[in-house]
């Protein structure tokens, strides 16, 4: 069977966009019926590429490609069935993978959603109206009157009032600004906000259950919803939108689903989902663990640590200054910290045995596992920020405190200790305090003084009645106690700053206290995430656990997550089953 005659004209160069088309058969060039039937009368393999490209002067030719000669085969003797006319455009579309059709075709967002905020969303987070990315956002005007009578005080939930306020006018003052088509969310910088801002600019009818009193300002918001869910309801196409109740209110909540309508929790402030996710800071490693790393294991002795750089499928899951430990019977045990983690290598130093008398800080021997990962945290001088968290009687506060007094007595390191906490009540309020500062801490403080009274028991044994009273002035004198209160605009140099009760601090809370540090201070926060005391702070949005997230992984941070308790068995006992 002979082979097609060669082209009489040069074929035109490929443009980019033609070497990035689906594979597909391209629509031939237009022919006459009688071309059609010579070309169904050829039985020869077809050897050219027939996509279209445009020519200099108008035309559309067929290009070709450059024949080859190709040895004739009996199996490739074999009649070829003739290629049929080209389908029309709409069938040639349907015949199309849907994988082509996605790549042709604009990509597609699904559905613009209409949030109406509530007011304790706008005082918990000034900045969530940037935070719903290509939605709108809906404000009613009971919402601006609520804000208006939260502006007044130093509270923080007045500033972020105020914050909110100024937020607004930025927005209605920036240029091109229109109140009926709604303010364009980016026009302040915030480009991750692609949606608009609308305001309540007239009156809405709605009908509310009698049972719901209509003087109240969030049953006004629920009837805003009802009505702006009725007019997009009416709506077809694109135009139809979901309406969405935003509030941190669990009633307010509770209520729009009983009236049947879409409400949620404002979830941009948790920094986890589920407390259960929360980094622990240790690791225990797999029990063929030195099997499978035995060919790619490098040690090495440096002082008094032993140094291990291991490969494997684990190591890209590791965290500089996360702790890993190997235990199994029969086998010698092993507690290391991650030190180092480059490609597919990680670096792990062996720790310091504080279990051990000689090794006693302060007079403090650790008990378990996780203490001894706390104390070579806080014993280190590299480590800037140390977080704790753990049930009570776990010793966060004891360790903090002994390892504080050891490196500002004895080492000299830090030139004094400062305790502060938050002050949130577990019942009732027992009103104003009188005295100092200090003296207004003190009923705060009650943990400090039974760990100062441990500590100072154990520590002069012989010393006698006066040896005593000057040891606990000694120590009294290099502990301050401060309120948060007034810690905005401080800068602590070479100090050892404990912070307590940290799980009932906001996540700006938080940063307002850890960027006090100025250079050679060391920060501890401590706290227990089952003991949440401040309205409307859950353990995913608790500043404890804000600091421990972002922090993970850095150079000069750690983390430890205490897990047994050493008060007493009682106290054990009553926490796993209370």
């Amino acid at each position: 069977m002979p082979l097609p005659p060669a082209p009489t004209k040069r074929a035109a160069l490929l443009s980019p966009e033609a070497l990035d088309a689906p594979a597909r058969a391209a629509p031939k060039a237009r022919r006459t019926s009688a071309e059609r039937q010579t070309d169904a009368r050829k039985e020869s393999p077809t050897l050219f590429d027939d996509r279209q490209l445009p020519d200099a002067g108008g035309a559309s030719p067929a290009v070709a490609l450059a024949p080859v000669a190709v040895p004739i085969t009996a199996r490739q003797a074999e009649p070829v069935v003739a290629p049929l006319p080209p389908a029309p455009l709409a069938s040639r579309v349907a015949e199309e993978p849907a994988q082509d059709r996605r790549k042709r075709s604009v990509k597609k967002t699904g559905p613009k959603r209409l949030f109406v905020l509530d007011t304790n969303v706008l005082l918990h987070d000034p900045t969530c109206l940037f935070r719903f990315e290509e939605h709108d956002i809906y404000l009613p005007m009971i919402v601006l009157e609520e804000l208006d009578g939260h502006k007044k005080g130093t509270t923080e939930v007045a500033r972020n009032g105020r914050q909110a306020s100024r937020t607004l006018d930025a927005l209605a003052g920036a240029q091109g600004a229109d109140m009926g088509e709604g303010l364009k969310l980016d026009t302040t910088g915030h480009k991750e906000a692609g949606g608009r801002l609308f305001f309540q600019t007239q009156p809405l009818d709605y009908q509310l259950p009698t049972s719901l009193p209509q003087g109240k300002a969030d049953n006004q918001i629920l009837g805003v919803v009802q009505a702006l869910r009725a007019l997009h309801e009416k709506n077809k196409g694109a135009d139809r939108r979901e309406v969405v109740l935003v509030s941190k209110d669990i009633n307010m909540r509770v209520k729009a689903r009983a009236l049947g309508l879409a409400a949620d929790d404002y979830q941009n402030d948790k920094a986890l989902e589920d407390g259960d996710l929360l980094y622990s800071g240790s690791l225990a490693l797999p029990p063929d663990f030195w099997t499978r790393q035995s060919k790619a294991v490098e040690s090495w002795q440096s002082g008094s640590s032993t140094f291990y750089r291991v490969t494997g499928p684990m190591v890209p899951s590791l965290y500089i200054n996360q702790f890993v430990y190997f235990e199994a019977p029969g086998e010698p045990s092993m507690y290391a910290r991650v030190t180092e983690v480059r490609d597919k290598t990680a670096v792990l130093k062996t720790l310091k045995d504080y279990s051990s008398g000689k090794n006693a800080v302060w007079g403090v021997t650790t008990r378990n596992r996780e203490q001894n990962f706390a104390m070579n945290l806080l014993m280190d001088p590299d480590i800037d920020f140390v977080t704790l968290t753990g049930t009570a009687g776990t010793g966060k506060t004891l360790m903090a405190l002994a390892s504080g007094l050891t490196q500002v007595l004895d080492d000299r390191r830090y030139t004094e200790i400062i305790m502060t906490r938050a002050t949130v009540s577990v019942g009732e309020d027992i009103g104003f305090l009188p005295g100092t500062e200090e003296e207004k801490m003190g009923p705060w403080m009650g943990a400090l003084d039974d760990n100062l009274e441990f500590l100072a028991k154990g520590d002069n044994g012989g010393a006698g009645e006066w040896g005593r009273a000057a040891t606990n002035e000694l120590i009294r004198s290099k502990i301050k106690i401060k309120s948060m209160n007034f810690m905005r605009g401080r800068t602590f140099l070479n100090k050892y700053v404990i912070i307590d009760e940290a799980q009932n601090l906001t996540p700006k809370q938080m940063k307002t206290l850890i960027t006090r540090a100025g250079p050679g201070t060391k920060i501890i926060c401590m706290g227990n995430l089952a003991q949440i005391d401040t309205p409307y702070l859950t353990e995913g949005s608790s500043g404890l656990t804000f600091a421990v997230d972002r922090f993970k992984g850095w150079p000069h941070s750690g983390h430890i997550t205490l897990a047994r308790g050493e008060r007493s068995r009682l106290a054990d006992f009553a926490s796993d089953v209370l």
